[in-house]
């Protein structure tokens, strides 16, 4: 079956109904009225340059000889002007910014802002409500170096009339001073980000990456920030080389990514690719990442913003994903203050990451962060060095860091400040080239872990596994080939589990409840 996922006046993009991780079955030829209109080869493709308002009909054919056909009609705009009108030159060497921001301004609400080819040189940009933004294949949306073009936004200031606090923004879970972002939306709604082009925040060639983001008084920029808004769609862009996070969707509701590839070199400090933060209704459907940090990080806050708005992550899709080279493909925390809950992980790749599921918290993280309700299906995990790590003693990024009351392994009183993990399931997860341990699950002792569940899993070690720390926390060492390691969990669930390679216990529980084993075995 083929299924429309997106329309916008001049996009689509379509997803094709199997059980196959990222990938198609088989090859296929795309025809659009007929006539021919690309090849792929997997589940989530796009078509661009489509007119507004208008029916197509779009088939698939594919090389086994089925066919998939499917009738759609694009949105109507107000218009859609060329960016060149308002005087950008796109030739790389001229600073476009005014131009562009002029155009914005300027554009009518629901209209469409045309990128043709060429390279874009410009400072940070601000978005207003209905607008769209295309950049055209060749197009290059291109961020200056000079650090002083990025003005510095508060994260919060005080309302004069004793209104209480306006927020503009935050960074590992604070509200605190930020380089504007590259691409920046306040408090807007009904925006459309659409490619094939490309949106490049210039790191490579800039001084951001000299240190990691925490190491800087003002964080650094990135390369989208959503603050507050709602109904962002973002379809078919390649994003990359940002100063810090490539997507910060913050506090924001129904923020969508399909078809997207962001990337950045593999030792770029902090280049998440996508870090939805206390939002809502987030899909990540068919996009590819190559970061030099995780890959997708959904976050809630640090303990006084998750207290201050209890404004969880809630109800996100990940599917038709493919993750290569990040720190972890899925990242919870750790700033998850507000909780994480209900979310989906499914048909997707994991290609040589470090973790697959990664969840970092800790004891400070507070009583309202409640991680539970995650579900991974479908999964397979290529030279994934663990491929899942819960970890409750998370010992980065804070200045408390090595203190006592992070690594105590006591059973300290149960307080507004301690964190909850509730139900995770793993199942048809396929996991190859393992090197450290096949899972890390570590709870705390005061807060163990509710339920996790292992079905249909299968996990083989890498014939030259290497030794490999599986979670970051104070006095860790080293782990090789080790089986499935439990600390602090209420239920472990073990169906149809079979482990290739590794050393030692398969099969470790300590202070654990129930661990119920059905068809464990090792091949």
């Amino acid at each position: 079956m083929l299924n429309l996922l997106f329309s916008g006046a001049s996009s689509a993009c379509f997803e094709l109904a199997n059980t196959e991780p990222y990938y198609a079955p088989v090859a296929y030829t795309i025809f659009l009225n007929g006539s021919e209109a690309g090849k792929g080869d997997t589940n989530v493709f796009s078509l661009f340059g489509l007119k507004r308002e208008t029916a197509y009909e779009v088939s698939v054919h594919f090389a086994d000889g089925a066919e998939e056909t499917l009738r759609f009609t694009t949105k109507g705009e107000a218009c859609a002007v060329d960016v060149r009108g308002f005087g950008a030159a796109g030739d790389g060497v001229t600073d476009d910014t005014t131009a562009i921001q002029t155009a914005i301004h300027f554009l009518p609400a629901g209209g469409r802002l045309y990128f043709p080819a060429g390279t874009y040189l410009t400072a940070p940009l601000a978005l207003g409500s209905h607008i769209t933004l295309e950049f055209a294949a060749g197009a290059t949306l291109l961020g200056v170096t000079d650090r002083g073009r990025y003005p510095v936004i508060p994260g919060k200031l005080a309302d004069m009339e004793g209104g209480g606090e306006v927020h503009f923004g935050a960074f590992e879970g604070l509200a605190m001073p930020m380089h504007q972002a590259l691409i920046t939306a306040e408090y807007a709604e009904d925006i459309t980000i659409i490619g094939p082009g490309t949106v490049d925040g210039n790191g490579t060639n800039a001084d951001w990456w000299a240190k990691r983001s925490r190491e800087n008084p003002v964080a650094r920029p990135r390369l989208f920030f959503f603050n507050r808004c709602r109904d962002v769609t973002v379809h078919g862009i390649h994003a990359c080389n940002s100063a810090s996070w490539q997507f910060h969707p913050y506090f924001s509701d129904g923020v969508r990514f399909y078809d997207v590839f962001v990337s950045a070199p593999k030792d770029s400090p902090n280049t998440d690719a996508i870090d939805p933060e206390s939002c809502n209704g987030v899909d990540i459907i068919g996009c590819r990442f190559s970061v030099g940090d995780d890959c997708i990080a959904i976050k809630s806050g640090k303990i006084e913003l998750g207290m201050q708005f209890k404004k969880g992550a809630d109800n996100h899709t990940i599917r038709n994903c493919l993750m290569e080279f990040g720190h972890g493909a899925v990242t919870l925390g750790s700033e998850s203050a507000a909780g994480v809950r209900d979310l989906s992980v499914s048909q997707c790749y994991f290609r040589e990451t470090d973790r697959g599921l990664r969840i970092k918290t800790r004891r400070g993280r507070g009583k309202y962060c409640d991680i539970t309700g995650v579900v991974f299906d479908n999964i397979i995990m290529d030279g994934v060095v663990t491929p899942v790590v819960i970890n409750m003693w998370y010992n980065c990024c804070d200045p408390d860091r090595e203190s006592e009351y992070v690594w105590s392994r006591e059973a300290l009183p149960v307080d507004d400040r301690t964190p909850h993990l509730g139900t995770f399931l793993f199942q048809n997860l396929e996991c190859t080239g393992a090197h450290a341990a096949a899972c890390w699950v570590d709870g705390l002792p005061e807060m163990p872990i509710d339920e996790v569940t292992f079905r249909n899993v299968r996990v083989a070690f890498a014939s030259d596994a290497q030794p490999a720390i599986p979670a970051m926390q104070n006095f860790s060492e080293p782990q090789c080939r080790l089986g499935f390691y439990f600390d602090n969990v209420r239920y472990v669930g073990m169906e149809n589990v079979t482990l290739s390679g590794a050393e030692g216990e398969k099969l470790i529980a300590k202070h654990c409840g129930d661990v119920v084993t059905v068809n464990f075995s090792e091949e």
